[in-house]
C-alpha cells in the first residue's frame, strides 16, 4: 500500500484515516482499492508465507482496512478483520489457556459477558467479574484467589464501559495485569483509535466492533482485532482461519469507505454529545446522567488523562413520574422522539436511542430505566429539541 508505517507515524490521525490503505501511487492505479470477489487463488506447489491460497485464509479486499486500522492504533502489524464484533471477541477469548482465569468488567458489552459466562459454565475458564473503575479491586482480582488458586490469564477491559460509561485507570490496571502474567484485551469500540489508543496505554490486543464508529453508517456487521505482538497475531490469525469467522469482501470495502470520514464524524458527534450532556444535566426528569466529558462525572479525571475527547455516548436514567416506573418513563421517552431513532447499536451517522434492559441478555445490574444515547451528526439543536420535548412530555 502507499502509506508506510513511518509515514503514518508522522501524520495526524485525521490524515491517516484518509490516506492509509490506498493502492500504490503509480500511473493508472485506482484511487480506491477494488473489491476482489474470489473464493480461491491460483497457486502451484506448497503454500508459502504470504500466499493467499484460499478465500478463508486471505482476501485482498481485507488488506487496506487491516492496514489502516493498525496504523491508527499504532501497530506495525496488520489488523485482523472478522465477520462480526462477537467473532472477534471469540477469537480474543481463545487466547486464554484451558482452565485459565479471565477478569472482566461486571458491566460491559453483554455479548462479551455472555460468551465468557458460557465458557466458564462449561469449565473451560474461570471468570471473575469486577468493577473496572475500582483499581484496587481489579488488582486483587488478578491475583490468585487462594494459595492454591491461579493468577489471571487475561484482563478484559472496556473503558468507557458499555453501557455505564465507567472509566478504568488503564495504565495502572494493565501494568498490574502484566505483573500477574496476564495479557490485556481492550474493547475500544466506544472510543475508536482517534480518541484512545489502548496499545499505547499497555494493552496487548485491541478489539473493535467495526459495525459501529469505524464503518459508521449502520450498513455492515464486522469486527476487528489489532496487536503489536507477532505471536499473539499468529494465534489470532490461526483461530480466524480454522473457525472461519471471516469478513465478506463487500462489507470490508464498505467499512474502509466509512473509515475515510471517521475523523469528521467523531469531531461532530463528540461536540454535539458535550452540548447534549451539559443540557441534560439540568433537566428535572433525569435521575442520573453519565458522560465522561462532564467535570462532575466520576470518570472525568481519568478520561481527560487517557482520551483525546470523551466519545459520543451518553447514558441517562429517567426518573419515575405520575405513577410510571422509571422503566415505563424511559420507554415513554423512546416512543416520543421523532428524530432520534429507537434502535440498538451505536456509532452511525444517525442518532440512536435505546432502553438497554429491553435486551434479556443485558446484565441485571444495568438499571431498568437507563437509556443509552448514541449521538450522531445531525444538527445539535434539532437533536436537543426532539429529546427535550420527549422528556418534557413526561410532565410531573
Amino acid at each position: 500500500m502507499s502509506l508506510s508505517e513511518q509515514q503514518a507515524a508522522s501524520l495526524a490521525a485525521d490524515t491517516v484515516v484518509v490516506a492509509a490503505g490506498r493502492p500504490l501511487r503509480e500511473r493508472d492505479q485506482p484511487v480506491n482499492p477494488p473489491i476482489v470477489l474470489s473464493s480461491t487463488f491460483f497457486g502451484i506447489g506448497a503454500l508459502a508465507d504470504g500466499d493467499r491460497g484460499y478465500g478463508r485464509y486471505s482476501n485482498p479486499t481485507w488488506d487496506p482496512f487491516e492496514e489502516a486500522l493498525a496504523q491508527l492504533e499504532g501497530s506495525e502489524l496488520p489488523g485482523l478483520l472478522y465477520a462480526s464484533g462477537l467473532a472477534a471477541v471469540s477469537s480474543a477469548l481463545s487466547l486464554i489457556p484451558a482452565g485459565g482465569v479471565l477478569v472482566m468488567p461486571t458491566l460491559c458489552y453483554a455479548g462479551s459477558l455472555v460468551m465468557a459466562a458460557e465458557l466458564a459454565q462449561k469449565g473451560f475458564i474461570e471468570l471473575r467479574t469486577v468493577d473496572i473503575a475500582d483499581t484496587d479491586a481489579v488488582k486483587e482480582a488478578l491475583l490468585p484467589s487462594s494459595p492454591a488458586g491461579r493468577a489471571a490469564s487475561m484482563l478484559w477491559l472496556e473503558s468507557p464501559t458499555n453501557p455505564m460509561l465507567s472509566i478504568a485507570d488503564m495504565p495502572a490496571v494493565t501494568a498490574a495485569a502484566h505483573a500477574a502474567g496476564a495479557i490485556v484485551v481492550t474493547d475500544n469500540t466506544f472510543s475508536t483509535p482517534l480518541v484512545q489508543q489502548p496499545l499505547r496505554l499497555g494493552s496487548d490486543v485491541v478489539l473493535h466492533s467495526v459495525t459501529k464508529y469505524l464503518a459508521g453508517h449502520s450498513d455492515v456487521v464486522l469486527g476487528a482485532l489489532v496487536t503489536s505482538n507477532p505471536d499473539i497475531r499468529s494465534a489470532l490469525l490461526h483461530h480466524r482461519t480454522i473457525h472461519g469467522g471471516i469478513a465478506g469482501p463487500f462489507e470490508s470495502w464498505l467499512a474502509l469507505r466509512g473509515l475515510r470520514t471517521l475523523a469528521l464524524r467523531i469531531e461532530r458527534s463528540q461536540a454535539s454529545a458535550m452540548v447534549m450532556a451539559e443540557r441534560l444535566a439540568a433537566h428535572p426528569r433525569l435521575e442520573s446522567l453519565r458522560f465522561p466529558g462532564l467535570p462532575t462525572d466520576p470518570g472525568h479525571k481519568r478520561a481527560t488523562a487517557q482520551m483525546k475527547g470523551f466519545g459520543s455516548i451518553i447514558c441517562i436514567q429517567v426518573a419515575p413520574v405520575d405513577g410510571m416506573s422509571g422503566a415505563d418513563a424511559a420507554d415513554a421517552v423512546v416512543r416520543a422522539v421523532k428524530l432520534w431513532l429507537p434502535a440498538t447499536s451505536l456509532g452511525g451517522v444517525e442518532s440512536l436511542i435505546e432502553r438497554r434492559r429491553r435486551h434479556t441478555a443485558e446484565p441485571s445490574d444495568v438499571p431498568e430505566n437507563l437509556i443509552r444515547l448514541s449521538v450522531g451528526i445531525e444538527n445539535v439543536e434539532d437533536l436537543w429539541a426532539d429529546l427535550k420535548q420527549a422528556l418534557d412530555a413526561l410532565g410531573g
